[in-house]
Parts: C-alpha cells; sequence; structure tokens
C-alpha cells in the first residue's frame, strides 16, 4: 500500500485506527490489515507491544500522552502526521481504545484536512465496552439502566473545569468514567457534592485485557480506598445499579479486595 508523495501522486492520507484496549485479540480485522501494510505508525503510550509487532517494517514514533507524566504536545503531533503523509509511504496514527472517544481525533482530523490530507476512521473497542466484558457485567439492563454516559473529568490544558460532567454522571443510570482512578478522592467528593449517593455501587476496572487486569467493586464513598495501590496502569470507574451484584459479592468476601479478572 505504497503512497506517492503529494506531488502528481496518490493524495496524502492518514489512517486512524483504534488500538482498543490492550490484547491484541481485540483489533479489527481491518487494523491489522492496515499495521501490516504501514510505513509510518505514531502510536500512543499505552498500546501494548503485541499491537506494534504487527507492523514490524514499519518507522515506529511514540506520542503518547499519560496523566501525570511529560506528554507530546498535540500541535507537535499534528505537525508530524502532516509531513509524514506528505513525504510518501502510508501513515498510520494508532490510537488506544477507539480514537473517536477521548482521543483528539478530531483535533488530528481537523489539522489533516486543513493540510490537503485524508483522513480514514478505522474505530477500535473503547474502555467501557472492553470493562464490561471483563467484569461479566453489561452495561444497561432492563428495569436498571436504559442510559450511559462516558465521561472524562479531565480537562484541556488551561480549560475551566465547571464539573458538567459529574451533572452528567447523576443524570445518568449508569456511567463510564474515563482517566478518573488517578484522582479518586477529588472524583468522590464532586460526585457526592453534586447530588450522586454515597451508597452507589462502582466498579474500578484496570489493565483492560491485559495479563494483569483485574478489578474492585465497592460503593462511591469506598472510591479513594478502593483506588489506592492499583499502580498506574490505565483503570477505568463504572458506577450504577447494574453492578450493585459485584459489590454485594465483594462486600461477602470481606470488600474491597482485587478480584482477578
Amino acid at each position: 500500500m505504497r503512497r506517492c508523495a503529494a506531488s502528481g501522486g496518490v493524495k496524502p492520507k492518514v489512517y486512524l485506527i483504534g488500538a482498543g484496549p490492550g490484547s491484541v485479540d481485540y483489533l479489527t480485522l481491518k487494523a491489522a490489515r492496515l499495521l501490516a501494510g504501514a510505513d509510518v505508525v505514531l502510536h500512543d503510550a499505552l498500546v501494548c507491544q503485541d499491537v506494534l509487532d504487527l507492523a514490524p517494517q514499519a518507522r515506529k514514533i511514540l506520542v503518547g500522552k499519560r496523566a501525570g507524566a511529560v506528554s507530546t504536545d498535540q500541535a507537535f503531533i499534528n505537525r508530524l502526521l502532516i509531513t509524514s503523509a506528505k513525504s510518501g509511504g502510508m501513515v498510520v496514527r494508532l490510537k488506544g481504545g477507539d480514537p473517536m472517544i477521548f482521543g483528539r481525533a478530531h483535533e488530528e482530523i481537523e489539522a489533516c484536512q486543513i493540510a490537503g490530507i485524508d483522513v480514514e476512521i478505522v474505530p477500535g473497542i473503547t474502555a467501557a465496552s472492553a470493562a464490561a466484558a471483563q467484569i461479566g457485567t453489561s452495561l444497561t439492563r432492563r428495569g436498571v439502566s436504559r442510559s450511559v454516559a462516558l465521561i472524562t473529568p479531565s480537562a484541556a490544558r488551561g480549560a475551566h473545569d465547571d464539573h458538567a460532567w459529574a451533572d452528567l454522571a447523576v443524570a445518568s443510570q449508569t456511567s463510564a468514567i474515563y482517566m478518573g482512578a488517578t484522582h479518586a478522592k477529588q472524583l468522590r467528593d464532586t460526585l457526592i457534592g453534586r447530588g450522586l449517593s454515597p451508597a452507589t455501587p462502582i466498579i474500578i476496572v484496570h489493565d483492560v485485557s491485559r495479563p494483569e487486569a483485574g478489578h474492585v467493586a465497592g460503593h462511591l464513598a469506598d472510591l479513594a480506598e478502593l483506588a489506592h495501590g492499583l499502580g498506574s496502569g490505565p483503570a477505568m470507574v463504572l458506577l450504577g445499579e447494574v453492578f450493585a451484584d459485584l459489590v454485594n459479592v465483594a462486600n461477602a468476601q470481606q470488600s474491597p479486595e482485587v478480584r482477578q479478572a
């Protein structure tokens, strides 16, 4: 799938691919096929090595963003995508999870389009779906939950955090909170302060689909204690009555404790 340089050849193109939550088995067939033909792969920090190994021929560039760590500036990523695409060859932008869910996809798509570069999006499995599969509990249930909110409390650098995300969690019957476990105490206090019951069942699912995967269960009031000691791996906070059965099981086993998936 070689592509010519912009002058007189095929129009430059970037493939924006979702790598899923971790395991290489969660990739789509299309994603695997495109990686096998890539010349350049710009990838997030959370993309597993097994996924990158599907593109042994490609030049791989880490452009990851990790909470609490030095991260690659988004403007730099945009410029790198554009220069890579215009230099010829097949360019893959590989994002953890689904690129259209909290993946800054809009910024990269817009930058490429302004530069005259086509973008093709290949969706991936988002962490909320993978976490629900890992714990064997649906995010929806007849008579219990007819709504699911995908939420992040993380605001862009310099942006004002108005806590609208917490109001959404209060209004929804099930919430999946991305990038929330790192600031568990603040998350708990904000949610309770906005009206969510301290007795709301919660599950923290960590390292979804990876060998070290597991989860802890409890109530919103326990969130800080549950998150303590989980390590620096990716974690998803799930809230809602659909998780009450898991919390009851954990309580019967002297929760909180880590239950390996």
